[in-house]
C-alpha cells in the first residue's frame, strides 16, 4: 500500500469540492483525456507531455515540465485503488481518503484528471505527528510519497498516539535529533547552507519553494536535486544512513542519466554526490574510475556537559 500526500489545487483550494465529490485530481494545462497514454512507463509519458506543458508555460524550465508530467503521471496511474491519500484542509489538518478508481477526465470541470476517493469521517492533527512527517508533507510540490511513515500513518489514522512526539520551533537546529541517525535528509535541507555544498550550489528552487528535496524520477525520487549558483551544473545527492557500499553507486548514476536525459538544458552538466557515515573499499574502487561522483563523511558529535 502506497502513502502519497496529493494538494487538492494550490493551497488546498479545491479541497471542498474534492470532499464533497469525492475524488482527488490535477489540471496542469493538459484539456484533454489521458486514459489511452497511461502505462508504467513513466519516461515515456513525460516526453509525450514535458513538451505540451513548455508549450503551454513557455517561461517554465524543464526541470518544471518533469514535475508536471510526474505529478499527473503519479495521481492518475502509479497510484492504485486501495492506496492512501492525504490533503491538507489549510487549517492544520489532513483529511484521509482510499483511492477507488482508475482514472477518467471530468472534462471542464476543476482538476479535470481524478480518481475517485472513499473520504473518511476523521482526520489528522498535523501537530499529532512526528516532526519528520510534518516535513516530509509540507513540501511545496502537488504530490510526495510518505510510504516509509506507513506505521505511524496507520496509528494516526485510527486515532492512536504516537509516543514520544515533541513538539518542536523547527527554526532551531537540533543536533542531538541528527545524532541518532534518523532524520539525516531533514536535517541536511535545513542547514543546506551552511555547509561546504551550500557555497556552490542552491538546492533547486521554482518560484521561490523548494523542490528539490525527493525529487521525482523514472526509477524512484532522488533525495536531493540541486543547481549551482551559475547555473550551469545539476546535483544529485543521495543520502546514507551509515555506511555506504558500491551499489549506491548504479543507483545514484540512474537518476544522473534521468536529470541529464529529462531536465538538464543543453549547456548544462551533471554531477552526483553521495553522503554517508562511512565508505568501504569496494566504494572507493567504484569511485577511483568516475569523475562526476564525489563521497563525502558526515560526523556526528554528541557530548555530553554537566
Amino acid at each position: 500500500m502506497k502513502y502519497n500526500r496529493v494538494m487538492p489545487g494550490a493551497k488546498s483550494v479545491y479541497i471542498e469540492e474534492c470532499i464533497k465529490d469525492g475524488f482527488i485530481g490535477v489540471d496542469f494545462d493538459l484539456k484533454e483525456d489521458l486514459s489511452s497514454h497511461l502505462t508504467d512507463d513513466f519516461k515515456l509519458f513525460s516526453k509525450k507531455y514535458s513538451p505540451i506543458f513548455i508549450k503551454n508555460n513557455p517561461e517554465k524550465s524543464k526541470v518544471a515540465s518533469g514535475l508536471a508530467s510526474g505529478s499527473i503521471w503519479t495521481v492518475c496511474h502509479d497510484l492504485k485503488r486501495g492506496d492512501i491519500v492525504l490533503s491538507p484542509d489549510g487549517k492544520g489538518e489532513y483529511l484521509v481518503g482510499e483511492i477507488d478508481s482508475n482514472y477518467y477526465y471530468a472534462d471542464g470541470e476543476i482538476l479535470p484528471h481524478r480518481r475517485k476517493v472513499k473520504w473518511n469521517n476523521s482526520t489528522i492533527r498535523k501537530n499529532e505527528m512526528s516532526q519528520p512527517l510534518q516535513n516530509s508533507l509540507g513540501s511545496v510540490l502537488t504530490t510526495c510519497y510518505v510510504t516509509k511513515y506507513s506505521d505511524e500513518l496507520e496509528k494516526l489514522i485510527k486515532g492512536e498516539k504516537i509516543e514520544g512526539i515533541i513538539s518542536t520551533d523547527t527554526s532551531i537546529e537540533d543536533v542531538i535529533e541528527f545524532a541518532l541517525e534518523k532524520h539525516l535528509e531533514e536535517f541536511l535541507v535545513k542547514n543546506w547552507k551552511n555547509t561546504i555544498l551550500g557555497k556552490e550550489f542552491d538546492i533547486y528552487e521554482i518560484d521561490g519553494e523548494v523542490i528539490g528535496q525527493q525529487f521525482q524520477s523514472d526509477t524512484g525520487p532522488l533525495d536531493i536535486l540541486a543547481i549551482s549558483k551559475d547555473k550551469k551544473t545539476l546535483l544529485v545527492v543521495e543520502l546514507k544512513k551509515g555506511r555506504v557500499s558500491d551499489n549506491v553507486v548504479g543507483q545514484i548514476q540512474r537518476y544522473m542519466g534521468f536529470v541529464k536525459e529529462e531536465l538538464a538544458e543543453p549547456h548544462q552538466t551533471v554531477k552526483g554526490i553521495i553522503i554517508g557515515l562511512d565508505d568501504d573499499i569496494r566504494i572507493k574502487r567504484a569511485l577511483a574510475v568516475t569523475t562526476n561522483i564525489e563521497f563525502f563523511r558526515y560526523k556526528v558529535n554528541f557530548q555530553l556537559f554537566k
